[in-house]
């Protein structure tokens, strides 16, 4: 039986991987392929992605290689901070002041 937190593991890169097989590199994001995921998997978190300097600073921010593209260890940086300030946000709504 797999445990909840590995079956999230496996959501999160599949997740990673539906995007990244649209175009080009299948490991990594472009910028166009990085849009649309955020558009998809991140509006509720993030400002319009539509904007395009939202996306480019998004990307640039991620970039750690500058290669002008997301890899998945550059994403998962992504969803560590969102993941971070989800609970966060939490925590604070829920009175909880620890």
């Amino acid at each position: 039986m797999v445990s909840n937190l590995v079956e999230a593991m496996e959501m999160v890169i599949a997740v990673f991987h539906t995007y990244s097989q649209q175009e080009g590199d299948l490991h990594k994001l472009s910028r166009k392929e990085l849009q649309q995921l955020l558009r998809d998997q991140f509006s509720a978190f993030l400002s319009p992605p539509d904007d395009s300097q939202e996306v480019d600073k998004i990307l640039a921010e991620l970039d750690e290689n500058k290669d002008g593209q997301v890899d998945f260890q550059e994403f998962i940086t992504l969803v560590a901070v969102l993941t971070v300030l989800t609970n966060e946000f939490f925590k604070r709504s829920s009175g909880d002041k620890k």
